[in-house]
């Protein structure tokens, strides 16, 4: 009998190893190691076998014919927008989300919509096909000609797709689908490794659209190696939070266009469905304004957002005030309130300090610096700042505000919803007025809490 031969790959960094370890010598993490049994002589690839099925040949970059790559419209416009444009023909695409947040509707409403068009096929792998069929049934979705299919065995799923000869395949999720040939249980880092690679080899090879459903982990990340992540073109995030109706699709991959692009979906009882203004969601504040409200604007993707922030500054009546931001950094909350004691001359250093995105939006730039220290300014005084107002600006920690990207556009699109004043860095100042708008640059902290007083 031929022994069957190992090796350890770290679950977060994708080294491997020829025994295990109890840390991982690349990333430093600890009990991340996982056996991954390597597959026999039988099952390499053909000589001439890659992943386009084609023979490559040595070419000179510049003699490289550049055709225009197709692009594949799945109906919904925000779905489009994350994607980079649409579904491209080979690609493989992993979509991943926390239980409840809507992968599996998502795609099941565009597979429906698709299949009138292309031959689509929907494997899955948790539900039974009288539950998929009874959720399209409820989403009152066109059941007429989407393909579905039960199967967890890899082998069988990619045989049956070369027969039904699908232009989209769901596989729905990865993480339960498995190889006979990998002695392992469906989850693991050997079978999720091995399969993901079986099945992007068969979308390029037919050029098939392949989405993978993904499971997520207690923190928020994708379960399985993080080598899944590296082997496939496009990975999209469906966030959602417990109390909100609305979804958050965020690109955090994506080879075909632009990463960190977000379409925004409300949940109904229909399915999702897209939101073509997401700032006018966020921006649906009280008619009764109150100190510690602002709004700023922020940039997602290719497109700019307007969202509101909240702050809330009380008397602590603990020996260590607390810091709680809900959407934003807390670490760079406490470093920009030493900014605002330092460069503004305000301690709140005995208050409770609360900031929260409204929305369940979350920030990842630093352009809302500027606007979240002025709104902390404004509750700690009790000053109602103006309804028509926008902030945004990135605050250093010498107390200068330093300009931010795409500032004009941002300017732009407030003012399209109807602001009047705005306070941004004085790099960020428009070279031609702006009609409507009163624009006023600042340099320095100080000089932007003086329209507080």
């Amino acid at each position: 009998m031929v022994k069957r031969k190992s090796a350890y790959v770290c679950n977060d960094c994708g080294a491997d190893y020829t025994k295990w370890q109890g840390q991982c010598g690349s990333c430093g993490v600890w009990n991340s190691l996982s056996e991954v049994r390597l597959s026999g002589p039988a099952n390499k690839i053909k000589k001439n076998e890659g992943y386009t099925g084609a023979r490559s040949e040595v070419q000179i970059l510049n003699d490289i014919d550049l055709q225009h790559v197709p692009r594949i419209p799945s109906g919904m416009d925000e779905f489009d927008r994350v994607l980079g444009g649409g579904l491209v023909p080979g690609s493989a695409v992993l979509i991943g989300g926390h239980p409840g947040a809507g992968k599996s509707t998502l795609l099941l409403q565009v597979m429906c919509m698709l299949a009138k068009e292309m031959p689509a096929l929907y494997v899955t792998g948790e539900e039974s096909l009288q539950q998929v069929a009874m959720r399209a049934t409820r989403l009152e979705l066109p059941m007429e000609s989407l393909q579905l299919f039960s199967e967890t065995n890899v082998e069988d799923i990619c045989n049956t797709a070369m027969k039904l000869q699908p232009k989209l395949l769901v596989v729905d999720s990865i993480q339960v689908v498995h190889m006979d040939d990998v002695q392992s249980a469906p989850g693991s880092v050997s079978q999720v490794r091995e399969s993901a690679a079986y099945l992007i080899r068969y979308a390029k090879q037919t050029n098939t659209v392949l989405f993978l459903v993904g499971h997520v982990t207690k923190e928020g990340s994708l379960a399985g190696p993080k080598v899944l992540e590296h082997m496939i073109d496009t990975s999209i995030m469906l966030e959602s939070t417990t109390d909100s109706r609305f979804r958050t699709l965020r690109g955090t991959k994506n080879r075909f266009g632009a990463i960190n692009e977000i379409g925004v979906f409300a949940m109904l009882e229909t399915g999702l469905k897209e939101v073509k203004n997401p700032s006018a969601i966020f921006l649906s504040r009280s008619e009764e304004l109150a100190a510690g409200t602002l709004v700023t604007v922020i940039w997602e993707g290719t497109r700019p957002l307007l969202v509101e922030l909240q702050a809330l500054v009380d008397e602590s009546s603990l020996g260590n005030p607390r810091r709680v931001a809900v959407g934003l950094d807390q670490n760079r909350l406490a470093m920009l309130l030493a900014v605002l004691h330092r460069h503004g001359g305000l301690h709140v250093g005995d208050q409770d300090v609360f900031i929260n995105v409204v929305g369940g939006v979350k920030v990842t730039e630093t352009s809302t610096d500027l606007a979240l220290l002025m709104s902390v300014v404004s509750s700690f005084k009790d000053h109602v700042l103006a309804q028509d107002l926008i902030v945004f600006g990135e605050v250093g920690l010498t107390g200068e505000i330093r300009p931010v990207p795409n500032g004009q556009e941002r300017i732009q699109e407030a003012a399209k919803h109807g602001f009047k004043k705005a306070i941004v860095p004085k790099s960020n100042m428009p070279k031609e007025p702006i009609s409507g708008m009163e624009i006023i640059g600042v340099s320095k902290l100080a000089d932007a809490l003086e329209y507080l007083s």
